[in-house]
Order: structure tokens, then sequence, then C-alpha cells
């Protein structure tokens, strides 16, 4: 089979949970020896992965620019997978127009739109409702849904969303969590004795995060510092604005670490993990990554949303700052009780995100729905109503773009 990635970004695994998760699927492709293309409009970085390493081929196309028709005519894959829905809405008609017999594949990360509309409820500082999510960004995110012929949803609470309250059909969902190895032997990691202070870590582009580090900053780490004076706060992500780098205090023990060239060693070296998240979707890479560690973590509902199913956290999860603080400052000084969240990580990640176990469910989808698309296009009327309509719109804005482009090049 051969595989068209259309990227919103270059793959980035140290640094974000998107990014890890790509490489997830990148590596599950090859091993069965499918020929892949990434493509992505994103200006390199200096974080991406080195894709051409794994057997994966490398190419920059344009936004709003008929090269790609050419591109996609030439290539003629099996199948595209846009990484994220922006990608879908930019491309998605010329795969259709150039290459209507690929299957249509939209890998969502997280739901955008819900994120999205945590992040506005938390502003007016009011909860968060559904109808939150009739907004234009909620219409275009599911719409895009509804056009593709599967779509790769890494929450379950996200995939029933969308079952039950915006009538996506099941058959075009596929719940797909993270994709890992078998976790470590605890004695094969530090050791309670070995690790010292707390770690928060995340992207820093990513609003939830920088929303977090804020709320660790003001409302937790000075009440959690009274309680352990010696304890400090390490604060990694990629992308530190100055804003955030100013937040910086040696003396407070709030230290401003940015880019983790290595995250997991900085994990392991850490007693525990801090994510006071208050918006957000998905399930949290970092979270994850604790685990994988040997980590606990104490967290919040958003934090842990749809991460364990009914398995005991690693950890804690609460809502309230006060009880947060007193959390942390327990667990912090409680071997025995951090050993037993360890284990509980563990179990965690053996019952729910094994690769063995995820990675042939993954090909099978998408065997059987490569077999089965004319048959499922029929069917999904929705589907094909959306096509006509809103993909028309999109292919109409984007020639006119690529028109106007055109015509201020001849200016110049």
């Amino acid at each position: 089979m051969h595989l068209l990635i259309i990227g919103y970004v270059w793959p980035e695994p140290n640094s974000s949970a998107a990014g890890s998760r790509m490489m997830q699927l990148l590596n599950t492709f090859r091993k069965q020896d499918w020929q892949i293309t990434f493509a992505s409009p994103a200006q390199p970085t200096e974080h991406m992965a080195n894709l051409e390493v794994i057997g994966v081929q490398t190419t920059q196309i344009l936004l709003n620019d008929d090269s790609f028709n050419q591109f996609i005519l030439d290539a003629t894959p099996d199948a595209v997978i846009y990484d994220r829905f922006m990608m879908e809405e930019q491309f998605g008609w010329r795969v259709e127009t150039y290459c209507p017999n690929a299957l249509r594949i939209l890998n969502t990360e997280d739901l955008h739109s819900l994120r999205h509309a945590r992040h506005q409820a938390i502003k007016q500082k009011r909860p968060f409702q559904l109808e939150d999510m009739y907004n234009d960004l909620g219409i275009r995110e599911i719409a895009a849904i509804l056009r593709c012929d599967l779509t790769l949803m890494i929450s379950e609470m996200e995939t029933k969303l969308l079952i039950d309250e915006f009538q996506v059909p099941e058959t075009h969902l596929f719940h797909l969590p993270f994709m890992l190895p078998s976790p470590q032997e605890a004695a094969s990691l530090p050791s309670f004795e070995a690790r010292q202070h707390f770690i928060s870590i995340g992207n820093f582009r990513h609003a939830p995060n920088w929303d977090a580090v804020l709320q660790l900053k003001t409302e937790i780490w000075p009440h959690l510092r009274k309680r352990l004076p010696q304890a400090e706060l390490h604060i990694y992500g990629a992308y530190p604005p100055p804003k955030a780098t100013q937040l910086h205090n040696a003396k407070d023990g709030f230290l401003v670490k940015g880019w983790a060239e290595n995250a997991q060693t900085v994990m392991q070296q850490a007693r525990l993990c801090l994510a006071p998240l208050r918006f957000g979707a998905g399930i949290k890479g970092k979270l994850v990554e604790a685990m994988q560690m040997g980590t606990p973590s104490i967290t919040t509902h958003i934090g842990a949303e749809a991460m364990h199913g009914t398995l005991p956290w690693n950890g804690v999860i609460t809502d309230d700052v006060e009880a947060f603080v007193e959390a942390a400052a327990s667990l912090y000084e409680d071997k025995a009780n951090w050993e037993l969240m360890q284990k509980n990580g563990a179990t965690i990640l053996n019952a729910r995100y094994l690769e063995t176990e995820w990675a042939p469910k993954l090909i099978t989808k998408i065997q059987q729905q490569s077999q089965q698309k004319e048959g499922l296009r029929k069917k999904h009327f929705f589907g094909k109503m959306l096509r006509h309509h809103s993909m028309k719109s999109t292919q109409y804005m984007s020639q006119w773009i690529e028109l106007k482009n055109r015509r201020d090049t001849s200016k110049g």
C-alpha cells in the first residue's frame, strides 16, 4: 500500500504528544513495508524528526497552488491521511478531484473544537457546555470528519461524543490511543530515593500547557514550596516565549528549563509530575510518558480524561487547588504510596496502550475500510452532501487565492 500523509507540521516527537503519535503511526506503517510519503506546507524546524532515516519520503507542498494537482496525480496513493482537519480543508477537494479512489483518513490528534470550546468557557469563568462547540470551528472540524472515509480518534470519550451528539457513523471512526512498548520494570528505573523535585512538561505553543504553567506559578507552587522548601519545580517544554522564561525564579525553586533534548530522561529523574490542566482534549502525552518513566502524577479530571478507564490512577486526580497541593506534598514524601502509584501506571500502560495490541487493529481497520470504501460512501449521505457543497466553496476560495497570488507575482 502507498500512503500519502499530509501534515499540518513536520513531526517533532521530542516536542509534543502529537509528534510522538505521528511517529508511532509512521513506524507501524513501515513495519508493513508500506510506501510512505510525508508532505507538508509547513516550514522545516530545528526539532523535526529525520523521516528519511526510517524510510519515509518527504516533500514540501504549497497551499493554494495547483502544483499539488500534478503531485498527487503522479503519486496516485492508495490512501491519504490528513494530519489535522485543516489539511483536509486545504487539500481534500484536490485529492477527490485528482485521486478519487484513494481512501481518505483524518488523524485528529485531539478534537480541536472541544479543546477550543473548553478554553472559551475557562476565559468566561463558567462551566463548559456542549453548545459551546456549536461554532465555526466545531462546524468545520466535524464537517471534515464527515467528509472522510475514516477518522482516527485518540480519545474514547471524544469518539462517543461524535457518535452520540454529532451523528458521525460509528463505521467511520476508529479509537486508537498511543501505541507503546511494554513498560519497563520498576527495578530498571530510578528509585524513590534516587529522584528529587517536581516536573511539569509541555510544548509552550499549546495553550493548555501555558495555562497550566501559570496555574503552577500563581496558585500551586507558592503553597507547595512552603510545605517542601528544599524541593524545586522544573518546567520543561519546547518553544518557551519570553513571557515564560521571565517566570524563572531560582530563589523560589521555580525553574523554567525550556527544551528538553530527552524528555524521558528528565521525567525519570523527577519524583512527581504536576499537570494542573484546566482545559484540553485528547489524551495527554506527558502523563503517558510519566507512567512509562515510573513517575506518579498529580493532575485534573481534564488531564486524566479517557486515559485510565476504571483503573486506579498513578497518582491523584483533583480539580481543587488546595487538594492538589496537599496530594503533591503528601505523595512526594510517602515512599510506600509512591511505589503503589508507580505500579498503577504500569498497569494502565499494559491494559490500554500496548503497541502489540493496537498496531494490528489499525492495519486491519485501514485494509477493511479500503476494501469497503465504495459501499460506505454510498451509504454515508451526509459525507456525500458535504463533499459536494462545502468542498466546492473551499475549492473556489483556494482557486481565487491562487489566481491572486499569480497576479501579485506578475506585478512584482
